[in-house]
């Protein structure tokens, strides 16, 4: 077979936007009406891909095998619309601030230093409420030493401080950040396959936490399937005669390669005996890359044209553009015995994780730390079905957008185009009512310049 993209039918069963939630029997029940305060605080990983498309997961019917992503996704809680920022800087700087990226002035990827140097990050935050925090992969958020993630928090940083990296030489685009691999936030060089080494490292973290009386934060994001992507073997073969567009093959081998390290930290979980004491949050950083063409910017890279990356469909959009395609990424929580295995269409986004991280490990900020997210643990531990209308903004360089509810607008600076859609009906854009619906397009807009008002003024360079 060539591809076997996730069909608007699977995407409708798999969203359960006719309101279906599935549920495993014979799975362990959550315990609603849990006190966290009152038990051992959670270990707690959070992996993050980087470009991984809606359709590029198995459990979403792809042409990718990821066992060990599904096995998370069915005996976990799939997070159906999970929102994120449309490029890998604004999408972290979420994460690590509850806070939406552009009111640091992230509009797009960066080199340059994210945060001011006291800022309280996610990482920051639970080291005080006793956790050991670690990362391991690609921080993207200041690429110098001096920005690494140590001074935000992590008492142990791994990996490469600027984007991706050529799997083998370890090195970022030619410039000042190109040599970007570190350990503890100086600068190392090493042998071996990038996703290999990220996954060592995840794995002796867990294993050096079994040892500890202190629960662990550990941040995983995975280079993978980011480009320059060159797989060994082991992995290309098994997609030979299954896929015949070699980019796709060679992407495929690259995401299966990245499941299997996480197979290989769940069995160390288990191993350890720390499995039923952590919670793992999986989601992807944006959506997929429709192609690249290299320019020798990467040491190392292939100047081979790459016609196919991810696939995002049937969600409309590639990854750096606003519709969902873009923002809408596989993502699921896994927690044995407290959350129930299922599915959830509530309207989550990057910055919810914050607050809600924060709620579970019990820490109490000592100042308003102006979150934009929200605390979604009632959603995921299934204490609530209902939600209120979520309000989500997002703005990159080229567009802004809103949505409020099922309704979701889309302007484009430099046309000042405007779309409307409402994504519950129309979940894949295919029809734009903007000019049908005059009041409700002004409170939108209203929404959105009331957003607008709390960003940086100036952007961040790229580099």
């Amino acid at each position: 077979m060539d591809t076997n993209i996730c069909t608007r039918r699977g995407f409708l069963k798999t969203a359960g936007l006719a309101g279906v939630s599935l549920t495993l029997p014979g799975c362990a029940s959550n315990l609603k009406g849990l006190s966290l305060s009152r038990k051992k605080q959670p270990n707690i990983i959070f992996i993050l891909i980087d470009d991984l498309g809606w359709a590029d997961v198995g459990y979403h019917d792809s042409d990718i095998m990821t066992p060990n992503i599904d096995r998370l996704a069915i005996t976990g809680m799939q997070l159906q619309q999970h929102y994120v920022m449309p490029s890998c800087s604004p999408t972290r700087t979420c994460l690590m601030s509850g806070r939406y990226s552009s009111r640091f002035g992230v509009l797009s990827p960066t080199n340059r230093r994210v945060f001011d140097f006291d800022q309280v990050t996610l990482a920051s935050a639970l080291r005080s409420a006793g956790y050991e925090t670690s990362i391991t992969g690609k921080w993207h958020l200041g690429s110098l030493p001096e920005w690494g993630a140590r001074r935000f928090g992590f008492d142990h940083s791994y990996g490469s401080f600027a984007g991706g990296v050529h799997p083998y030489t370890h090195r970022y685009k030619k410039s000042d950040y190109s040599h970007t691999w570190h350990r503890d936030d100086k600068l190392i060089d090493e042998k071996g396959h990038v996703t290999d080494l990220i996954g060592n490292e995840a794995v002796k973290r867990i294993e050096a936490s079994a040892k500890s009386d202190k629960p662990f934060f550990l941040y995983v994001p995975f280079t993978a399937v980011h480009i320059p992507i060159e797989e060994p073997d082991r992995w290309t073969k098994l997609y030979e005669g299954r896929i015949a567009d070699e980019a796709r093959r060679n992407f495929a081998a690259c995401a299966t390669h990245m499941d299997d390290v996480i197979g290989r930290m769940l069995d160390t979980l288990q191993r350890t005996g720390q499995r039923d004491n952590t919670l793992i949050i999986f989601a992807s950083d944006n959506g997929g890359q429709q192609f690249w063409q290299p320019k020798g910017e990467y040491p190392g890279e292939k100047p081979e044209y790459v016609p196919t990356l991810g696939i995002n469909r049937p969600l409309r959009g590639w990854k750096n553009k606003l519709y969902e395609g873009g923002i809408r990424t596989p993502a699921m929580v896994n927690w044995p015995g407290r959350i129930k295995p299922g599915r959830t269409n509530a309207v989550m986004h990057i910055v919810d994780w914050m607050p809600t991280l924060c709620n579970l490990a019990g820490y109490k900020p000592d100042r308003d730390l102006k979150w934009d997210g929200q605390n979604i643990w009632p959603l995921i531990n299934s204490e609530t079905e209902t939600t209120e209308l979520r309000t989500l903004y997002w703005k990159t360089h080229d567009e802004s957008a809103i949505r409020h509810g099922d309704w979701k607008l889309i302007i484009n600076h430099s046309s000042g185009k405007k779309e409307l859609f409402n994504i519950a009906a129309d979940p894949y854009e295919e029809n734009d009512l903007f000019g049908q619906h005059a009041d409700l397009e002004a409170d939108l807009m209203a929404r959105l310049e009331k957003h607008r008002k709390d960003d940086a003024k100036e952007p961040l360079s790229f580099f």
